[in-house]
């Protein structure tokens, strides 16, 4: 820490970020494209005023662009002092503020809030150096050699379901979908906000952390991309490499499943958006009977009929590519799923399989 100046300034690989109430002053869409885990949004700006004060600092100057800045924020420090004394009451820690670059925008508001009484301190390098520390971190987990247990199976086997059980329960898995906000087909941003790629590195990031001192990871074989995220080479060389269980299930179990996740009576809009990019997937006959069914809300033989003529086929071709020896697990029921892919984990680990 420098107290060189009024506002002490801090790194981001210097702090513990839970010892402080994190406050971001960027825009709202700044803020929500990615921000650092746990910051509250206190903008200084609105997304339009912070166009136009941008548009007044490229056309007219800086200096004007400072003085129209500081009339918009003026009027708003009384709200925002009230604001951040409000929340050092109800938990006595410091504030951290950040914009950014670390640059005008926080080390302004951050003077106003010291010179108020706030205790308070600067992020140097902004929302920047949280980027740049993300990176880094996601580098120093790529060179670790630690081998991976890949749960995989046909859609519907419940595999997303029976990571989440396995998390919850301390074992080391790496949920992508959850991370990703997204399960991973046409489909799978139905329900879900997705996130950005910046947003997904820096959970995936917080996630490998925690389960530093694994000796080994799970995860769901996924493809390169899942929804607008991509995933880091090193987890899908780690899923080519790793040792393969795969879950066989019902169909008919599989097609409940599916219903159960996708809730179609509450997303059916969304259902027929995502029907309708699949049209050029799927022959015309296939596709009219999929379709005559959708509109009859006969939502089961939807999910049969994709599965027969679409993700099935799909699923099938791309498994054939694998040279890996795979552990095969029929299961009639979800607990009973859960205990065999608990067992044969141990399994593998006793024996020293991956």
């Amino acid at each position: 820490m420098s107290e060189s100046r009024s506002v002490p300034i801090v790194s981001i690989e210097s702090i513990n970020l839970s010892d402080f109430h994190v406050i971001d002053v960027r825009s709202p869409n700044e803020f929500q494209a990615f921000h650092v885990e746990g910051a509250t949004n206190v903008p200084l700006f609105t997304n339009e005023e912070r166009e136009i004060v941008g548009t007044t600092y490229k056309q007219i100057g800086k200096d004007e662009a400072k003085i129209l800045g500081l009339s918009i924020v003026s009027p708003k420090l009384v709200k925002m002092v009230e604001t951040l004394k409000d929340r050092s009451q109800k938990d006595d820690k410091p504030f951290l503020i950040y914009c950014a670059r670390g640059g005008m925008r926080s080390s302004s508001f951050a003077t106003v809030m010291k010179l108020m009484g706030v205790d308070c301190y600067q992020l140097i390098g902004g929302i920047r150096s949280y980027r740049q520390y993300i990176m880094a971190g996601l580098e120093y987990f790529s060179k670790m050699s630690k081998p991976f247990i890949v749960l995989e199976g046909l859609t519907g086997t419940r595999k997303t379901d029976i990571l989440e059980v396995l998390q919850e329960e301390g074992y080391p898995v790496i949920n992508l979908e959850l991370l990703a906000g997204h399960r991973g087909s046409i489909f799978g941003r139905i329900g879900k906000e997705g996130r950005s790629q910046k947003q997904f590195e820096r959970d995936l990031l917080k996630r490998l952390q925690e389960i530093e001192q694994a000796s080994y990871y799970i995860i769901e074989s996924e493809s390169k991309r899942i929804g607008r995220v991509v995933i880091p080479d090193w987890i899908l060389e780690g899923k080519e490499t790793g040792t393969r269980i795969h879950i066989n299930y019902p169909f008919e179990r599989r097609v409940q499943s599916i219903c159960e996740t996708y809730q179609p009576e509450v997303y059916h809009d969304e259902i027929g958006e995502a029907l309708h990019q699949l049209k050029k997937r799927i022959k015309t006959d296939v596709y009219e009977i999929i379709l005559q069914s959708y509109h009859d809300g006969d939502y089961e033989n939807v999910v049969r009929l994709l599965l027969n003529s679409y993700y099935d086929p799909k699923y099938n071709f791309a498994a054939d590519r694998y040279r890996s020896s795979v552990i095969e697990l029929d299961i009639g029921n979800f607990d009973q799923g859960i205990k065999m892919v608990k067992d044969t984990i141990e399994d593998i680990q006793t024996h020293s399989y991956c």
